[in-house]
Formats: C-alpha cells, structure tokens, sequence
C-alpha cells in the first residue's frame, strides 16, 4: 500500500478577506513507470509509486495480453533517477499477441489508447460478463458511507482516486489508490489476481467518473457491477450495455442511478 508520508510542501493559504498564512500539505507522488514485457519497451504510465507488482498484473488484464486466471507473472523493479522500470516475462505463447499489441503502440499513457495507430484496436468487441453479484442497493450505500476511511493517500493529500473491491454485503475488502483513475483500478484487479481472489458476489467502488475505459477494465476482469461516484459517457454505457456489466454510477450516500439492462 502507500509508503510512508512524504515531506511536507510549504503553500501560502490565501482567503477572500486578503489574510494569508503559511501552511504544509504533503503532495501526491507521480511518477514515470516504463513497463517491460519480454526485453520489449511497451508503455510509460505515470503513476503513484506504490502496489507496481499489483498494477502490472492489472493492466496485463486491460491489454489482453493475459486473462484473469493465467498465472501471474513475476515482476522486477529497477529504479532510476528517471522513475521506475518494471519488467515482467511473459509466457511464450503470448509473444505474438505482444508484438501484435506493441505495433499498435507508438507511445503510451495510462488510458491505454494513446499512439494506437489502428482505430479499430481502439474499440475492439469485449467478452460477456460471466460473473454474478448478489449485491443489494442497500450493500452499495453502505460502501459507499465508509469509502472515505479506506483513502488513506487521499486523506493526506486529496488529489488520488480509490478502486475497491466490496464483498456483496457492503463491506471494503481491499482498497487500491492512485493519482490515475485506471492506475487504481488496475492496481486493484492486479492485488485480486496476486491475492487468488474473485469478486465473490461483490462488485467494484471507484471514486471517479465512468469512462469507457473503466467499462472496459471491469469487463475483462469479469467484474460482475462497477459502482462509480460521477456520471459515465454514453459509450461508457453502451460498451457495459453490449458486455453485460451491471452499472451504478453518480452513486452518492443519499441516491445513485441504475442502468437498465
């Protein structure tokens, strides 16, 4: 989880009456992380500098270069004054699925998409959920009531995302943080994976909006119901729609909207 509190960034703290006072924050630490997979450079993410393991066998999951019950590979971490290297090997038989994805990559960000020469590698078809959750309304409110306490980067800092994995009767179970959204829920499936844990009935909390690409994430997780506290885009909608992902978004502790399906 998060490392120990950073020094402290000195600010003046300026109010509408003209005052001012000095203050300390500690800041949120964003770094450079180049992933490699088998000697090959693949992506630079830009991410807080905790759980790398746990964000390597997410987004492994995200780029389709393994599924969720492949095992997991082991990941060695160089750093650098430059930032973080990460790199994993991955079985043989997945060589050719990584080249496939490297040449559709001329850079790289943690959305996944940027440099994808070939627009149809953009929106490629998702599997179907197979996963069920037996969560109730009643288990998302409740979620969503003790998400704050979970954030413990955040509460130090405010200016990191949270992805949690909540058991079907409300209760967190595990908490990733990240000053990407995707980083967070990368990071969160890759700890499952590392865990031998499944969704079990529960469902995803993620303290952001509903991009497509969190649809997506959840989806090749088999995520069973991805909760996010802001609004999702119409493709965010359509894509969970088409997957069979169950969708509860502007979730907030007095009312959240459900997608029909």
């Amino acid at each position: 989880m998060s490392g120990a509190p950073a020094a402290g960034q000195a600010f003046l703290r300026l109010t509408p009456g003209g005052k001012s006072s000095a203050i300390t924050r500690e800041l949120a630490e964003e770094t450079p992380i180049a992933l490699e997979f088998n000697g090959i450079g693949y992506a630079v993410l830009m991410a807080t500098p905790d759980d790398i393991a746990d964000l390597v066998a997410g987004f492994l999951i995200a780029e389709r270069l393994q599924q969720p019950g492949d095992a997991v590979v082991e990941v060695a971490l160089h750093r650098t004054d430059q930032g973080i290297v990460a790199r994993a090997n991955l079985p043989a038989d997945r060589t050719q699925a990584l080249l496939d994805r490297v040449r559709h990559r001329a850079t790289d960000s943690s959305c996944g998409l940027c440099g994808i020469e070939n627009l149809d590698q953009a929106i490629r078809p998702l599997p179907r959920v197979t996963a069920v959750s037996i969560a109730t309304e009643a288990s998302v409110f409740r979620a969503l009531e003790g998400l704050a306490a979970h954030q413990a980067l955040n509460k130090r800092t405010g200016a990191v995302h949270a992805a949690a994995w909540v058991d079907a009767d409300g209760a967190i179970k595990l908490v990733r943080e990240d000053v990407g959204r995707h980083n967070a829920f990368d990071k969160l499936i890759g700890a499952m994976r590392r865990a031998g844990t499944t969704w079990d009935g529960g469902f995803a909390l993620l303290s952001s909006r509903c991009s497509f690409e969190l649809v997506e994430k959840a989806v090749l997780a088999d995520c069973p119901l991805l909760v996010t506290i802001s609004a999702p885009t119409r493709l965010a909608v359509e894509r969970a729609t088409d997957a069979g992902l169950d969708l509860r978004v502007l979730a907030r502790p007095d009312a959240m909207l459900a997608v029909p399906r």
